[in-house]
C-alpha cells in the first residue's frame, strides 16, 4: 500500500486540450509531436508550441511526457533522435517509446532522459516490465487487458513505475499486436495511422460487430489501483475534443479528491463519447460479451453543443494547485517587501512607493492581507500568509498588487525549469548484411503431417505432449517451441513449462513477447526472436544481439528493400508464408454472440461486410485473427530478399505438400489460389 496519490494522466491533441486538463485537475499530460506519434491524425504539437506547453504545465506542476511510440525505419532513425534533442531542449519530462531499437539510440544518447514503455510495447507479464527495468526504463504503460491480480502481481514484485488505462477506447487487439489496418489498407497502426478496421462490421453467429469493444473505463477503482501501486492512471484519447478531456480528467480528479463520481458526471462522461456505454471487464476478470458494443445513433447524439458548453464552463477558471506560504512587510520610509515560497522555489519582491503616515484612512493589517491573497487569474493561493504593518501608516493598494504580481512572476519563473538534459548523437552501423537464404524453418500449431526433414528447425507448440515432443526431436533432432504471444495470467505456467522441455532436450524457443524473450535468457535457452517483436530498423537488431538472441524474424511491415538495406550482424529471417496473424486479441470474437468453446472447436471464423472470411486460431487463453489469404513469398524469395532464413508458418494447412506447390514458380497451383504478398513490395505509411 502506498500513501503517495495515483498521477491522473491526460490525453492532448492540440493546446486548447492541454489547458482544459491542467484546469480539470490533471498531474500530467502526454502529447504528440508532428511526426513520430501513434495519433498522427491528431493535431500535434511543434517544438515552439512544445516549449510554450511544458513551461505553461511547469509552473503548474504539471509533467510533460513526449509520445514517439511507433515503429521507426532507418531512413528515420536520425531526424527521430533529432526530435528527442529538440524535445530535451524543451524540459520534457518523459519520452515513450515503442520501438526497442530507437529506445536502445535514445539511452545511449541522452542516459538522463526518463523513458516510458508503451503500451504498444505489449508488457502484460512480469518479466517483460523487468525487461524494460534492466534497460533503464523508469515506467511501462501495461497492456489494457490485464486484471486487477495480473496488475498487482506485478507491482509487488518489480520496482518500476506502472502506468494503466483507465477511461477510453479499447482495441480489440493486444497493443503493438495489430497488423489489421496495414495488411489490409496500408495504413499501420505502429505507425499511428490505424484506419479502425475493426469497428466495422465482422460478424459471428449473434453479433455483427465482433471485433468492437465498448471503452474502457475502470475510473472508480482508482483508490484500489493507487492501494496496489499502480503510479499513474491514464486517459485515453489525444484525438478526442477538448471537453471530453476536460470530462474524463474531472471524473478522475472527483474520484481521488472525493472518494466518489457523482452521477452527473457519470452521465457527462457517457453522453460525451462512449460505445454503448463501458465495460471494466478486463479489470475485474470478467470477459465476454458483455463487453462488445460500438457507436449507435444514440451515442452521437447525446454529445449536444449545450453539454459541450456546460463542460467548457468547468475549466474557465484557473485550478489553484500551487500552496504558497508568505510574509509581507510594511514600515514608514521603507518600500514594501514581499516573500513567498511554494515550499521549493523562493522569491522576493519589493515595492516602488515607500509608505507614509495615514493622512485619513491608516493601512489595517487584514487590509493587507486580503489585497495580496488576491491571486486570481494564476494557479496559485496562500496557505499561510503573515504581514508585519507598521501603525499610522499608508500606500496604494496598486503598490500591493504590483510587489504581488512581481512576486508571483518570480515564482512561475523558478518553477519553469531547465533540465539541462545531455545529448549526444550516437553512431550507428548500416551496413547491410547482404546474405542469401540458408535455412529453411516452420512454426505448427498442428504437429502431424508435416515434413520434418525439409526443415532446418521446426517450433512446435509449448504445451504439446511430452511423449511427442521427445518423439519429434529424437526422430528429427531440429525441435524448438514457440512461446505464446499471449501470457496473460499464466507466465508461471509457462516459465515451468520452458523449464520441462529444457529437460527433455529442447533448447530453441521462439518468442514474440519481450517478456518471453527475458525468462528464456534466465533459463539459458537459445532465443530466436519472433515477428512479434516488431524489429523494423537496424538499431532494433542491434539491441536483439546485444542482448543475447541468436536471430531474429524482422517485422512484417517492412519492405524487402528496407530488409536488405539492414545493418547488424544478427541473423535475420523473414515470414515467407502463411496465415499472418493480424490481431492477437484476450476476448474472444467468438464468444461477443452465440457461440462458446464446445460450438467452436478452435474452427471459428469472422465474416467481413464483403463475405471475406479471416479464420480464428485459440489457444485458451488468447485468440488470433488470421489474415483471409495466406501470405506467399516463397517463389521469389532467394531472388529478391536477403536473409538468412525464412520462416513458414501453419495455423490452418499444415500440409508441407500443399507449400510445395506453391514454392514452384511454374506450378499451375500457383495460379489458381488467391494469396498476397503481404507488405513486403507495397510498404505502410
Amino acid at each position: 500500500m502506498t500513501n503517495k496519490k495515483i498521477e491522473i494522466l491526460a490525453p492532448a491533441g492540440n493546446f486548447e486540450s492541454v489547458l482544459s486538463a491542467v484546469k480539470s485537475g490533471a498531474d500530467a499530460i502526454y502529447l504528440g509531436l508532428k511526426d513520430f506519434s501513434a495519433r498522427k491524425e491528431a493535431e500535434n504539437f511543434s517544438f515552439q508550441e512544445l516549449k510554450e506547453t511544458t513551461s505553461y504545465c511547469h509552473i503548474r506542476g504539471v509533467k510533460v511526457y513526449v509520445t514517439m511510440n511507433t515503429l521507426i525505419f532507418d531512413d528515420e532513425l536520425e531526424n527521430a533522435l533529432t526530435a528527442v534533442k529538440n524535445a530535451c531542449l524543451c524540459n520534457i519530462d518523459a519520452l515513450i517509446v515503442q520501438d526497442i531499437g530507437f529506445a536502445y539510440l535514445v539511452k545511449k544518447a541522452c542516459p538522463n532522459l526518463p523513458l516510458h514503455g508503451s503500451t504498444q510495447m505489449s508488457v502484460h507479464t512480469l518479466s517483460g516490465a523487468k525487461l524494460l527495468e534492466e534497460m533503464g526504463f523508469k515506467r511501462v504503460v501495461l497492456s489494457r487487458e490485464m486484471s486487477r491480480e495480473e496488475i498487482k502481481y506485478i507491482a509487488d514484485n518489480c520496482s518500476i513505475e506502472l502506468e494503466v488505462f483507465v477511461h477510453g477506447a479499447l482495441c480489440m487487439c493486444v497493443s503493438g499486436q495489430c497488423y489489421f489496418s496495414a495488411m489490409l489498407g496500408g495504413r499501420s497502426g505502429n505507425r499511428g495511422r490505424c484506419a479502425q478496421p475493426c469497428r466495422l462490421p465482422f460478424k459471428v453467429p449473434g453479433n455483427d460487430h465482433a471485433l468492437s469493444l465498448k471503452d474502457n473505463s475502470i475510473i472508480d477503482y482508482l483508490d484500489d489501483m493507487q492501494n496496489i501501486g499502480i503510479t499513474s492512471a491514464k486517459i485515453e484519447g489525444r484525438m478526442k475534443r477538448p471537453e471530453y478531456v476536460a470530462c474524463a480528467t474531472g471524473a478522475c480528479y472527483e474520484k481521488r479528491e472525493k472518494g466518489y463520481i457523482s452521477e452527473e458526471t457519470m452521465e457527462n462522461l457517457k453522453n460525451i463519447f462512449s460505445r454503448t456505454g463501458f465495460t471494466d471487464g478486463y479489470y475485474k476478470g470478467n470477459m465476454g460479451k458483455e463487453m462488445f458494443g460500438y457507436r449507435k445513433r444514440e451515442d452521437v447524439i447525446s454529445a449536444t453543443e449545450s453539454l459541450f458548453k456546460k463542460i467548457r464552463n468547468t475549466y474557465k477558471e484557473e485550478k489553484k494547485k500551487i500552496a504558497l506560504t508568505g510574509k509581507i512587510i510594511v514600515k514608514k520610509g521603507e518600500v514594501p517587501v514581499l516573500k513567498i515560497s511554494d515550499g521549493v522555489n523562493t522569491a522576493e519582491a519589493m515595492g516602488e512607493i515607500p509608505a507614509e503616515s495615514a493622512v485619513n484612512l491608516p493601512l489595517s493589517r487584514e487590509k493587507v492581507i486580503n489585497q495580496i491573497n488576491k491571486t486570481g487569474g494564476t494557479p496559485y493561493y496562500f496557505e499561510n500568509l503573515t504581514a508585519q504593518i507598521e501603525e499610522g501608516i499608508s500606500i496604494p493598494l496598486s503598490s500591493l498588487n504590483k510587489i504581488r504580481r512581481d512576486a508571483l512572476d518570480i515564482i512561475s519563473k523558478k518553477r519553469d525549469f531547465n533540465y539541462n538534459y545531455s545529448f549526444n548523437m550516437p553512431g550507428l552501423d548500416f551496413t547491410p548484411a547482404n546474405q542469401r537464404i540458408k535455412e529453411r524453418r516452420c512454426e505448427v500449431k498442428n504437429i502431424y503431417g508435416l515434413a520434418y526433414k525439409d526443415y532446418d528447425l521446426v517450433f512446435i507448440p509449448l504445451f504439446t505432449r511430452d511423449e511427442d515432443i521427445k518423439l519429434l526431436n529424437e526422430k528429427y533432432h531440429n525441435i524448438g517451441v514457440a512461446v505464446p504471444r499471449g501470457m496473460f495470467g499464466r507466465e508461471e505456467e509457462i516459465i515451468k513449462r520452458i523449464k520441462q522441455v529444457k529437460a527433455l532436450g529442447i533448447k530453441d524457443t521462439l518468442c514474440s513477447n519481450l517478456g518471453a524473450v527475458y525468462f528464456c535468457k534466465k533459463q539459458n535457452m537459445v532465443v530466436h526472436g519472433g515477428e512479434g517483436l516488431n524489429l523494423a530498423n537496424t538499431a532494433s537488431l542491434i539491441w536483439a544481439e546485444n542482448y543475447g538472441l541468436e536471430d531474429v524474424l524482422v517485422s512484417i511491415e517492412i519492405t524487402n528493400g528496407q530488409i536488405n538495406s539492414l545493418g547488424g550482424n544478427i541473423k535475420r529471417g523473414v515470414v515467407s508464408y502463411g496465415y499472418i496473424p493480424l490481431m492477437l486479441t484476450r476476448n474472444c470474437p467468438v464468444k461477443s454472440g452465440t457461440g462458446n468453446c464446445a460450438t467452436c472447436k478452435k474452427t471459428g471464423k469472422l465474416q467481413d461486410r464483403k463475405k471475406f472470411e479471416f479464420p480464428l486460431y485459440c489457444d485458451t487463453n488468447c485468440t488470433e485473427v488470421l489474415n483471409s489469404v495466406t501470405l506467399n513469398i516463397l517463389p521469389e524469395i532467394n531472388k529478391k530478399f536477403f536473409t538468412y532464413f525464412t520462416m513458414e508458418k501453419f495455423y490452418v494447412e499444415n500440409y508441407v505438400e500443399k507449400v510445395e506447390n506453391y514454392r514452384d514458380n511454374h506450378s499451375k497451383t500457383l495460379e489458381k489460389v488467391k494469396y498476397t504478398r503481404g507488405i513486403y513490395y507495397r510498404g505502410v505509411k
